[in-house]
Parts: C-alpha cells; sequence; structure tokens
C-alpha cells in the first residue's frame, strides 16, 4: 500500500480527529492513501463511521502502543 499523506492526529479528542482528517483528505486525490495516526479511543468507531458515510473507504485499521493508525483510500 503506497501511502500519500500521513496525519498526526496523537493527542487531540473527539472531534478533532475527523475535522483534520476531512481536511486532509481533500489535499489527496481520489484512489490515494491517507494515513491517520490517533490517540483518542474513539477514533476507531468515529472514522469508521466517517469514512462510511463519505463515500471513502477504510483500508486498514490497527493498534500499535496505544496509537491507532488508519488507512483511508479517498473516494
Amino acid at each position: 500500500m503506497e501511502i500519500t499523506k500521513t496525519l498526526d492526529a496523537k493527542g487531540l479528542a473527539c472531534p478533532m480527529p475527523i475535522v483534520r482528517t476531512k481536511k486532509a483528505i481533500e489535499d489527496i486525490n481520489s484512489g490515494e492513501v491517507l494515513e491517520v495516526h490517533a490517540t483518542d479511543v474513539g477514533a476507531k468507531s468515529d472514522l469508521t463511521a466517517w469514512t462510511k458515510s463519505s463515500g471513502h473507504d477504510l483500508i486498514e485499521s490497527k493498534e500499535d502502543n496505544g496509537v491507532y493508525k488508519f488507512y483511508i483510500r479517498k473516494g
């Protein structure tokens, strides 16, 4: 998987990871991948719901030492 852009949303509480993700995804082209790093536990459900409702694809999500990593392909 080729990452086009990485967003560091660590330390931000809801709804800021979503707000920053929405802004960051506007800067990439359709089909490209945005990697998001967040520490807010709520980001997992929030980003999953947001990608579905906004027409993007959540390719993968994982946790690594308290950091949640999301890989979103722009629709």
